[in-house]
C-alpha cells in the first residue's frame, strides 16, 4: 500500500517526509553505535579484540541490519499496515478485522498484547541507555569527568520528561536537521576510520560471520544478545508508519540511515584492528581530540531526539491501548492543532520518569543496561514474526512453500536472538520483564474484567421493545432530550432504568448511545453515526470510532438530524451509570485481579472528561456491582 492510501494521505513532499523520518523513526537505532560494537566486545561475555573476532562482530552486525531492519520491517511488515497505521496493536486489530472471530483470536490477542507489554520495557530503558552511553563520552574527554555522568544524565532526563507537557511540535522541527547533521558525522567518522585499514570492508561477507560460530559456537551465540543493539528501534520504523508513510521511511533507510550506520560500524572496526585499547569506547575515540566534547553533546542531543520518540510512542501505544479496550480511560492531552498524533498522557509520562530516574541510578552505566536492554526489543520482534506467519498465511494468502519459508527464516532469526538475551536475565534482562509482566497483568485485568462486567451487566438487562411499550405511554415525559451513554448496543441502559425507577419521569426524546471502538486507526466523519428509530421518541445511535481517533460526543451529535431533529445543547442532558463494584467468588477473576480491577475503575478518568461532556448537562447514577 503506498503511503498516500488508506486514512493518511501525506500533504508534505517525500524530500521533506524522509527528513522527519530520520529525526523521528530513526533517533533509537541511530544512537546504537554508541554502545553495540563496544558491548559486543566488553559487555558481560568479553572478546578477544583481534581480526577473526572484528570481523566476525562487524559482519553479524551487517547481516543483522540487512536481513531484521531491511528485509524484514522495510519489505515485508511495513506492507502491513492499518490504513496507514503500524504497531502491535495495530497489526492485531488488522488480523482481527481480516480474519474474525476463530480459534486462533485469543491467541493471537495474547501475542498483540505480550508484544505492547514488552513495549513499555523497552519505552523505559531506551531514554536511560541512550542518555548514558552519551554522556558517559566525557570520561573519553577527560577522565575526571566520570563523577558528573550520573547527575548530568538524570538532569536530562528530568528535563526532556518535564516539557512534554508543552508538546513537541516546535522541538520536532529541529529533529530531522539534528540528527541529518548527527548522520552526516557518524559517515565522516565512519570514512576516516576506514582510512586507516580498508580491509575491513572483506568483513562485510557473511563467510567471516560462519567463521565466528566455526571458532567459536558459544561465544558467537552470547555475542549475539550484544549483536542486535545495532537493530534496536527497527520497531518503530513500523510503529511510527503512519506518521510519516511507508516511502519516506523506507527512502530514510536505504538511503541516509543504513549507508551511515554501516560507515560508522565500519569505521570503528578499523579503529579496533588498529587500536585494540580503542574498545572501552570505539565511538568516541574514532575522532580526533578537538573534536570530542563537540561530539560528546551531538550525541546527547541525538539520545534525546531518540528518548523523545520512544516517549511518544509510548503515549500513542497507551491511547491505542484505551480505545481497545485494554487499559482503563486515561487523561489525554492534544498538544498541536494541527497534528492529531501529538498528545500527552500525564500518568504516563510520570510513570517513565520515575522508572528511568530509578534505572539510571540503580544500574549506573550503560554496559550494565545494555544486559537489560535486548530482551524486550527481540521479544517484541519475534512476536511480531509470528504475527506476520499469521498474516501471510490467513489473510494475504502467499502460496504455502513461500509462507512457511519467510516466516520460517525471520522466527528462526529472531529466536536466536531472543534466546541469547535470555542468557542475560540475571545481568538485568529481569528488569523489562518485571514490567511487561506488570503490564501484561494490567492489561489483561482490565479487558478481562469490562468483559465479566458487561456480563453482569446483561444479566439484568432488559429488551428495549419491552421497555418501550411499557414506559412509552405510561410514563410522565418532560421537555428536552436525555442522552443515555450505554455499553452494549442492545437492551436498556442501567442509568436509563436508575434514572426511571428514581425520577419516574422520561424526556420527550430518550437517545440510547453506544461508542464502538473499530479495529481501524479512523473512521471518515460521515461513517461513523448509525441512527435506529425505536418509536415512541426513542433512538439509538452507535458512534463507531478508530483506536487513533478521540471522541467529542457533543461536537458528534450537533451535526446529527436523522435522531429527531437537532440536538440543542442548553436542552440535552446526559446521563452516565457509575457502578461500585464489589469482588465477589462468582466465576470469573481471581479475587485479587477483582479488587485490583476495581481500583483501576475508581481512577479512571470520568466518562464526561474522556467523551467531552458538558459538566453542567452530565447526570450520573450510581449503582453497585458485584462482579
Amino acid at each position: 500500500m503506498d503511503q498516500t492510501d488508506g486514512h493518511h494521505a501525506h500533504s508534505e513532499s517525500l524530500p521533506a517526509l524522509a527528513i522527519g523520518a530520520i529525526g523521528v523513526v530513526f533517533g533509537d537505532i541511530g544512537t546504537s553505535p554508541l554502545y553495540a560494537l563496544k558491548e559486543s566486545f566488553i559487555g558481560h561475555h568479553p572478546l578477544t579484540v583481534d581480526k577473526a573476532h572484528v570481523f566476525g562482530v562487524l559482519s553479524l552486525i551487517f547481516w543483522t541490519m540487512l536481513l531484521i531492519v531491511t528485509i524484514k520491517y522495510v519489505l515485508v511488515i511495513m506492507r502491513a499496515d492499518n490504513k496507514g497505521e503500524g504497531g502491535s496493536l495495530a497489526l492485531l486489530a488488522l488480523i482481527g478485522s481480516k480474519l474474525g472471530v476463530t480459534r486462533w483470536t485469543p491467541a493471537i490477542a495474547m501475542l498483540g498484547v505480550i508484544a505492547t507489554a514488552l513495549f513499555y520495557g523497552d519505552a523505559i530503558i531506551t531514554p536511560a541507555i541512550s542518555v548514558l552511553s552519551a554522556v558517559e563520552g566525557l570520561t573519553i574527554v577527560h577522565p575526571g569527568f566520570a563523577q558528573l555522568v550520573l547527575p548530568i544524565s538524570v538532569a536530562i532526563l528530568i528535563g526532556l520528561f518535564m516539557i512534554q507537557s508543552r508538546g513537541t511540535a516546535a522541538v520536532g522541527k529541529l529533529f530531522g536537521p539534528v540528527m541529518l547533521v548527527y548522520f552526516a558525522v557518524l559517515a565522516v567518522l565512519g570514512i576516516m576510520g576506514i582510512a586507516r585499514a580498508p580491509e575491513v570492508l572483506l568483513a562485510l561477507s557473511p563467510a567471516y560471520a560462519l567463521d565466528f560460530f566455526l571458532i567459536d559456537p558459544a561465544l558467537a551465540f552470547l555475542a549475539l544478545g550484544s549483536v542486535v543493539l545495532a537493530v534496536t528501534g527497527a520497531e518503530a520504523l513500523y510503529a511510527d508508519m503512519g506518521h510519516f508513510g511507508r516511502k519516506a521511511i523506507t527512502v530514510a533507510w536505504l538511503w541516509i540511515a543504513f549507508p551511515c550506520l554501516l560507515l560508522n560500524y565500519l569505521g570503528q572496526s578499523a579503529l579496533l584492528l588498529h587500536t585494540p585499547a580503542a574498545v572501552e569506547n570505539p565511538f568516541f575515540l574514532m575522532a580526533p581530540d578537538w573534536a570530542r566534547l563537540p561530539l560528546v553533546i551531538l550525541a546527547t542531543f541525538a539520545t534525546i531526539i531518540a528518548s523523545q520518540a520512544v516517549i511518544t510512542g509510548a503515549y500513542s501505544v497507551s491511547q491505542q491501548a484505551v480505545q481497545l479496550g485494554f487499559l482503563p480511560r486515561l487523561r489525554i492531552t492534544h498538544t498541536s492543532a494541527k497534528a492529531a498524533g501529538q498528545i500527552y498522557v500525564p500518568l504516563v509520562n510520570w510513570g517513565l520518569l520515575v522508572l528511568v530516574v530509578l534505572l539510571v541510578l540503580g544500574f549506573k552505566s550503560s554496559s550494565n543496561l545494555a544486559a537489560a536492554y535486548g530482551i524486550a526489543v527481540t521479544g517484541t520482534m519475534f512476536i511480531t514474526a509470528c504475527m506476520l506467519g499469521v498474516l501471510t498465511f490467513t489473510v494475504w494468502k502467499w502460496p504455502k512453500p513461500i509462507a512457511v519459508l519467510v516466516t520460517g527464516a525471520f522466527l528462526l532469526v529472531d529466536g536466536a536472538y531472543f534466546a541469547s538475551n535470555v542468557t542475560k536475565i540475571p545481568d538485568g534482562g529481569w528488569f523489562p520483564l518485571l514490567v511487561a509482566a506488570v503490564t501484561f497483568m494490567l492489561l489483561t485485568t482490565w479487558a478481562n474484567g469490562r468483559r465479566i462486567m458487561r456480563e453482569r451487566l446483561e444479566e439484568d438487562s432488559m429488551p428495549i421493545e419491552l421497555f418501550i411499550r411499557s414506559t412509552g405511554s405510561s410514563v410522565r415525559r418532560i421537555p428536552g432530550t436525555s442522552v443515555f451513554l450505554a455499553s452494549a448496543t442492545e437492551g436498556v441502559p442501567p442509568s436509563l432504568l436508575h434514572n426511571l425507577k428514581h425520577n419516574h419521569i422520561l424526556h420527550e426524546r430518550v437517545v440510547l448511545l453506544t461508542v464502538v471502538t473499530k479495529p481501524v486507526p479512523h473512521v471518515a466523519p460521515d461513517k461513523r453515526m448509525k441512527v435506529e428509530d425505536l418509536g415512541q421518541s426513542f433512538y439509538r445511535i452507535v458512534l463507531d470510532h478508530g483506536f487513533m481517533d478521540e471522541v467529542d460526543i457533543p461536537a458528534e451529535l450537533s451535526t446529527e438530524q436523522r435522531a429527531g431533529g437537532p440536538f440543542k445543547p442548553m436542552e440535552t442532558s446526559y446521563f452516565l451509570a457509575r457502578q461500585t463494584l464489589i469482588a465477589s467468588d462468582r466465576p470469573g477473576m481471581a479475587i485479587w485481579r477483582e479488587k485490583l480491577f476495581a481500583w483501576m475503575v475508581r481512577n479512571a478518568q470520568s466518562a464526561m472528561e474522556f467523551f467531552k461532556l458538558p459538566t453542567n448537562r452530565v447526570i450520573e447514577l450510581g449503582s453497585q456491582l458485584e462482579i
